[in-house]
């Protein structure tokens, strides 16, 4: 039996990326126990992947504002006794943050994590008993599955396989026919696509028979999603949806359109052909990628524009989805990591 404590605990697109790495363990170990820590509010994400155990979930936004409630010391307590009734035989800290590596340390067993120059946060590699150097200059998934293959002790795959097997499934408030998801909702302002170009699109999509679903999380994106349909007849404004229901209505969609978001990855990782709009972010380190199509299009300052978006997403309704295994790209170091200011190992 081989114990392994993952430990990633956010965003939603770090915990997509990480899933990889858990195929390639699993694949590898046969006899994988495995358990990950993760923030409670994205328990549902390792849910989704048979290789994964036990889910041992963090409330550490909660905790840190509330350091000395009651409820706090219980629930801490209850994490601290979960990790510790037994060795382990690995700890990986996938995250590279010292709070992530402090947390990683609570657990008994040899604890590994990215070196000083690889880690996001240097000083957090201080706490690692076994420390790896992974390039920081290929993409983010890799960059997991090269750490984990180095700890735990395995040849990496050329293939690489999320592992998700999600059942696509039409919910009783959608109609027939096809249909495009849209992901407009970022927490970030800075990397949304225009709402003019969002409705450009909504039109072009209802046009060709093929309404846009505009998911939404808060009531400002609720708000969002229903102006854009308003504007743009035939499109749908679903009810709030949770990370298990969004990715079967991903999976039974002709293509998703997205931001740069966790649920635009999301998508890509249950099979769906996926055109990713970028607005303030650079694709190299964190793009999109999945074994359907995939198109990944603008830059920082420089994002794509309606029709762009709507060329790619008709490819992309043509090529339809696939799950399971793929080679994906050779990871090339990026033309000037210098000018990559919001990249961030």
């Amino acid at each position: 039996m081989t114990r392994v404590l993952l430990v990633k605990t956010s965003s939603l697109g770090d915990v997509i990326h990480c899933l990889p790495a858990v195929t390639d363990m699993a694949k590898a170990k046969p006899d994988l126990v495995l358990d990950w820590m993760v923030e409670e509010s994205l328990a549902e994400i390792p849910r989704l992947h048979p290789a994964v155990g036990r889910i041992v979930g963090t409330r550490q936004r909660v905790w840190r504002r509330h350091p000395f409630d009651g409820e706090t010391r219980r629930e801490f307590g209850a994490m601290c006794a979960v990790i510790r009734e037994a060795p382990y035989d690995r700890v990986i800290d996938a995250q590279g943050l010292i709070r992530t590596a402090l947390l990683s340390r609570l657990a008994l067993g040899p604890h590994c994590g990215y070196d000083a120059n690889s880690v996001r946060e240097p000083p957090a590699s201080l706490l690692y008993d076994r420390r790896f150097t992974v390039s920081v200059t290929i993409h983010a998934i890799e960059r997991m599955r090269r750490l984990v293959a180095e700890a735990v002790g395995y040849d990496l795959p050329q293939e690489l396989d999320y592992g998700l097997r999600v059942e696509a499934r039409r919910p009783t408030w959608l109609g027939e026919g096809p249909y495009v998801v849209g992901v407009h909702a970022t927490a970030r302002p800075d990397k949304a696509w225009s709402e003019d170009r969002w409705i450009e699109l909504a039109r072009r999509s209802a046009q060709a028979g093929i309404p846009i679903v505009l998911l939404w999380g808060d009531e400002v994106e609720r708000e969002r999603s229903a102006r854009i349909a308003a504007a743009a007849a035939g499109s749908v404004v679903p009810p709030r949806l949770g990370f298990a229901d969004i990715a079967a209505l991903s999976a039974g969609a002709a293509a998703v359109a997205g931001v740069d978001t966790g649920l635009t990855h999301l998508a890509s990782a249950v099979g769906a052909s996926v055109v990713a709009i970028y607005v303030a972010s650079w694709s190299d380190f964190n793009g999109v990628m999945g074994p359907a199509f995939v198109a990944n299009l603008g830059d920082p300052g420089s994002p794509p524009s309606a029709d762009e978006v709507w060329r790619e997403l008709q490819i992309a309704v043509r090529a339809g989805p696939r799950t399971g295994a793929w080679s994906p790209p050779p990871n090339a170091p990026a033309p000037d990591l210098a000018t990559r200011r919001r990249f961030r190992p």
